[in-house]
């Protein structure tokens, strides 16, 4: 197991502007942190991304037979027009939550408020914003020795897991996605390039869920056995075994909704298999997003294990 002793990365993520459809500060973020790093770790990747890849990043390491996906985006919302706001993906948005952002005026610190009059929400800032600039949660971070609450650890644990795993990768694929939180469509051509490039058919998704009454934190990393879609038996019973063989805390989840880049894997054309495995958080897409540090050791300590042996 990890025991992972610093955790600024993630906070340093949590803090960047990545809501759905402008990634890309997260993007440039996620390339620089590779650069910087890629010589010290066990294998160097090969670093795929422009124009025809949107803003989405692809490190290959090796010989790759598995796949990591984990997407950059997160909620937020949309400024329409006299400050109302329309939300990006499923942000709870309740009154007096602090946004900021960045339109052509300058930089914006503000609160959400409701409008009694026609049912929109508002941010009460004392001028009137650029259409169309996104705000996002203001960073809230607060660690304690076992817990992390903050807003965006949807999905930026998973970036941040993903980044430490790629210290030990010999053989293996990390794909960094867009767009999941309001819709998905990027992980089709993806999964296209992956396969008809290097025929990988073993995927795991790399992303949060929910806390729920069988699903606790602190209890070890949820594996999932289902949510609106159902991966294949034969392939989650290896994740299961995996996890069992080297004592990996973690949790099974069943649902009958929800969903996460897997549902496009599953849909896609290619004989793909796909599990998701994630850290149980409450407070899902609200400033106060917590998790437990133990959780996320057993999370990354289970996908060194997958990329490895599956």
């Amino acid at each position: 197991m990890y025991n992972i002793k610093n955790y600024d990365l993630l906070k340093t993520l949590c803090s960047v502007h990545a809501p759905s459809g402008n990634e890309v500060a997260l993007k440039e973020f996620i390339l620089n942190y590779v650069e910087l790093n890629k010589k010290n770790w066990k294998s160097e990747p090969k670093v795929i991304f422009g124009d025809e890849f949107q803003d989405c990043i692809i490190l290959i390491f090796g010989k790759p037979e598995t796949a990591v996906y984990t997407h950059m985006d997160s909620i937020g919302f949309t400024v329409r027009y006299d400050n109302k706001l329309i939300p990006i993906g499923g942000p709870e948005a309740v009154t007096g939550y602090e946004l900021v952002g960045n339109d052509s005026k300058g930089r914006i610190e503000t609160k959400i408020v409701a409008d009694l009059d026609d049912g929109f929400l508002c941010c009460d800032f004392h001028r009137e914003i650029d259409r169309g600039t996104e705000l996002i949660f203001k960073s809230n971070w607060l660690e304690t020795e076992t817990t992390i609450q903050s807003c965006y650890m949807d999905n930026r644990l998973g970036v941040f897991v993903s980044l430490m795993l790629a210290e030990n990768i010999e053989n293996g694929a990390i794909v960094f996605s867009c767009y999941e939180e309001h819709g998905g469509g990027t992980v089709p051509f993806l999964v296209k390039y992956l396969w008809e490039n290097y025929k990988i058919s073993k995927n795991l998704v790399c992303d949060i869920t929910w806390a729920t009454e069988g699903v606790k934190l602190g209890k070890g990393v949820a594996i999932s056995m289902r949510d609106s879609r159902i991966p294949r038996k034969t392939f989650l019973n290896k994740v299961i075994n995996a996890a069992n063989k080297y004592q990996i805390s973690f949790q099974l989840e069943v649902e009958g909704s929800g969903g996460s880049d897997g549902k496009e894997l599953q849909s896609s054309p290619y004989p793909v298999d796909w599990v998701f495995i994630g850290v149980p958080e409450e407070n899902v897409h609200s400033p106060l997003e917590k998790v437990n540090k133990s959780d996320i050791e057993a999370m990354l300590s289970l996908y060194e294990v997958l990329i490895r042996d599956l």
